[in-house]
């Protein structure tokens, strides 16, 4: 039986104190932050990894070009977030300092999961010690390890999966629902580019902008970060694929 809404008063005055039922209510209302946030996909692809998000520029005078929703944290990884944004600024700037610490240390690339493990033991300890708030915020880290493309997801726990395809933020059950039934690991960035659009698109409805799409990628031969332009976003959401983007045949 589940306790009345006033018996749980008191249970979420502190992060360190569970409730009754066995529930870290602080860390759930962070959860559901990041329900609230905008939609981010990611993807690994036959080429390499995608990261797709819905930037939410609402106000005409925002500029568009200079929100930032897709992050570098090294040539070979990178990182978007929903949520709070700027607890998201504190853990990307963490990951892009711990990927040169180790290339200067070892004098070669982190791998993802590195990354990944790093942001993750954050978010943990601010889930049991008194004073801090959990990290309002989940991460999805794209990354390219050897010639394989990795896909992490990251959640106010400190829990982390790795993933072919996910979704974080508003609209994460429709578009699953779209990746769990049209994703397929074999297609090339171009086309799972298309697909993205595609969920994008039948989430957000009316309010679908291309100028709210941000879109980069990383291919597992060059092992080089890169963002689409406004024209191959244009051309993706109208369900054209580019020659350059298709894998080659053997």
């Amino acid at each position: 039986m589940q306790p009345m809404q006033h018996q749980m008063m008191g249970y979420d005055r502190a992060i360190t104190m569970f409730s009754p039922d066995g529930r870290l209510l602080q860390v759930e209302y962070a959860k559901k932050t990041v329900r609230q946030g905008s939609t981010a996909i990611g993807m690994t692809c036959s080429d390499g990894v995608l990261l797709v998000t819905d930037k939410r520029v609402v106000d005409s005078l925002v500029v568009p070009e200079a929100v930032e929703k897709i992050f570098q944290i090294d040539d070979h990884i990178m990182a978007t977030a929903s949520g709070i944004l700027s607890d998201a600024r504190v853990l990307i700037e963490r990951a892009q300092l711990k990927a040169q610490q180790h290339k200067i240390t070892y004098d070669s690339e982190i791998d993802t999961v590195s990354i990944t493990k790093d942001i993750c033991d954050l978010k943990q300890i601010c889930t049991q010690s008194g004073g801090l708030r959990p990290f309002g915020v989940a991460i999805l880290i794209a990354g390219i390890d050897g010639k394989e493309p990795r896909l992490f997801e990251t959640d106010p726990t400190g829990i982390y999966f790795q993933y072919r395809a996910t979704v974080i933020g508003e609209g994460e059950p429709e578009i699953e629902e779209i990746l769990h039934k049209e994703y397929q690991p074999g297609k090339c960035i171009q086309e799972n580019l298309v697909l993205a659009l595609k969920a994008l698109r039948k989430v957000l409805g009316e309010q679908f902008s291309l100028e709210r799409v941000d879109a980069a990628y990383i291919e597992s031969d060059k092992k080089h970060f890169d963002k689409f332009s406004q024209d191959d976003i244009r051309a993706a959401a109208a369900g054209e694929i580019k020659p350059s983007r298709k894998v080659k045949k053997k």
